[in-house]
Parts: C-alpha cells; sequence; structure tokens
C-alpha cells in the first residue's frame, strides 16, 4: 500500500488566509457592496482543484472564521459555506469541465445561495432587510471568477500543490 504525499498544504493555507484578509480591509461606504465573497471564491476553487484536500470541515472552519471576523451570527458563515463546499464537492466533476464563462454562472449560483443562507438567517432572528445592492456581491464574484481561477491555478502549478 502506498500513501499519496501531499504537497503545498502552505500555499492552501495562505490563500485562505490572503481572502479573509480581503474580507475584513476596511473599504468606503459606497464600495463595500462591491466587495467579493473572497473566502467563498477560494473555498469553490480548492474543492474544485483538490477536492480530496479541501472539503466541508474547511469550508466550516473559514466560515467560523468569517463569522468571528466580521461579527455575524456565529455559524451563520460556517453553515452557507459547508453547503457550498457540498455542493461543489458534489459535483466538482462536471464544473472542472464547464468553460471558465458556465463556471463563473455555476460560481454565481454558488455565491447567490450563500448570501440567501446567510440572509436567512438574519432574517430569522430579527434583523432588517438588506438594501437591494445587497447582491452585488455574488455578481462581483462571478465576474472576478475568471481571473481568481487563473490566478490560483498558477499558483497551484507553480508550488506543485497537490
Amino acid at each position: 500500500m502506498t500513501l499519496a504525499r501531499h504537497h503545498g498544504g502552505g500555499v492552501i493555507v495562505l490563500t485562505f488566509l490572503l481572502a479573509l484578509l480581503l474580507t475584513i480591509i476596511p473599504l468606503p461606504e459606497w464600495l463595500r457592496y462591491l466587495r467579493p465573497d473572497w473566502v467563498g471564491l477560494v473555498l469553490i476553487y480548492w474543492c474544485l482543484a483538490l477536492p480530496e484536500r479541501v472539503g466541508v470541515s474547511t469550508g466550516w472552519l473559514m466560515g467560523l472564521l468569517v463569522d468571528m471576523l466580521t461579527g455575524t451570527l456565529l455559524g451563520q458563515h460556517a453553515m452557507a459555506l459547508t453547503i457550498v463546499a457540498f455542493l461543489t464537492l458534489r459535483f466538482h466533476q462536471r464544473i472542472r469541465l464547464f468553460p471558465i464563462w458556465q463556471q463563473a454562472l455555476t460560481v454565481l449560483v454558488l455565491l447567490v445561495l450563500h448570501q440567501l443562507l446567510a440572509l436567512w438567517v438574519s432574517r430569522f432572528i430579527g434583523r432588517p432587510g438588506p438594501p437591494w445592492y445587497y447582491w452585488a456581491h455574488s455578481l462581483m464574484g462571478m465576474i472576478v471568477w475568471p481571473p481568481v481561477y487563473f490566478a490560483l491555478r498558477s499558483l497551484r502549478r507553480g508550488f506543485r500543490v497537490s
């Protein structure tokens, strides 16, 4: 029996740390809603690229970190990112075959699902509804998916992350 050796775990961790940093960097009020869901994008990429290493538990952990860093209800993003990771893993073989523009549409659906679940929890605990431009996060995520995908792919290949 041979055990496969994994390489580049530090690169995966660093990309998630960068995504968390981009999530909490202060922005002007008018630009705040144009910030893509960086953690969601990085999670989707690594679930597609390395489904045997990054999965549901990673989504849960990253969601808890997002909850702690952003001050939202503990478990709100953890639940949503866990479901996003599960669906990405469930359909990763199909999504990987899509051209990049279809992947971007799939990422849009996954990010909208993340926002819907977070909104559901917020509304359940009695917080007021968000403005109409609340959904701009997901649209920006779809727009930046191609450069994020190509940047992470070149990073993965450059450092031979497996």
